[in-house]
């Protein structure tokens, strides 16, 4: 406050400055975001301003290549990332779901089994404690003796504390079904985790939250990506 009080009466006289723009100095490139597991981005994916491509447009517009690729880390079936990719452009997020599922449900028995040999086991709450551990390593591996696939399962819409109790009522109703009678239900998981996957792809980076479908009403957990 001193050093204003200093200040001669007389500048307050001076006609205002006229404001001029400052040049901008060099525009930096957008920050691109590490890698995360579980997350494969679209093709060409980033952080875009305003009138910068949506994901839906870029995955539209991706070579046929590179769009499968995405495809076949939701769901590991040639045909059906080919079928997805065939039928581009979609002009909005339900239409590309919509095909999604569709094509789902043609699954084949050996691409299924195809699919179901690229899953990993369903993600713990990092707290879930030992005991729980190993009661499931024993459930999974009657799983996979009785099925001659890995338990699937998707978690979408649990949230964090519920995930626990879900996969163990889960698995422990399964291994009462037959082979005919799990093929179905093993199916059904894997177009949910498939949906959900891409749900993810096609979510708006700059949100930090990723849009609800009407199959999936809360999105709290997430769902394993297939192993590469």
């Amino acid at each position: 406050m001193d050093s204003l009080d200093n200040v001669s009466p007389q500048l307050s006289h001076h006609p205002p400055p006229t404001h001029t723009r400052r040049p901008r100095g060099p525009t930096l490139p957008a920050p691109r975001l590490p890698d995360l597991p579980g997350r494969v981005a679209i093709p060409g994916q980033s952080r875009g301003g305003p009138g910068a491509p949506s994901p839906l447009e870029r995955f539209n517009a991706a070579p046929a290549e590179d769009a499968e690729r995405t495809l076949l880390a939701c769901l590991n079936s040639v045909r059906w990332a080919r079928r997805v990719a065939g039928h581009r452009p979609y002009p909005d997020p339900a239409s590309l779901l919509a095909a999604s599922d569709e094509a789902a449900y043609d699954l084949t028995a050996a691409e299924l089994a195809q699919a179901l040999a690229a899953e990993a086991l369903p993600a713990l709450p990092e707290d879930t404690y030992a005991a729980a551990h190993t009661a499931l390593n024993a459930a999974y591996a009657a799983y996979e003796a009785r099925f001659g696939h890995v338990f699937v399962i998707c978690l979408d819409g649990l949230k964090p504390d519920a995930v626990l109790d879900h996969v163990l009522e889960g698995i422990r109703s399964r291994l009462a079904n037959d082979p005919e009678e799990e093929r179905p239900v093993a199916a059904e998981e894997l177009r949910r985790l498939a949906r959900g996957r891409l749900t993810g792809l096609l979510e708006e980076t700059t949100t930090g939250h990723r849009p609800l479908t009407p199959d999936e009403p809360d999105k709290q957990g997430e769902c394993p990506r297939p192993r590469p």
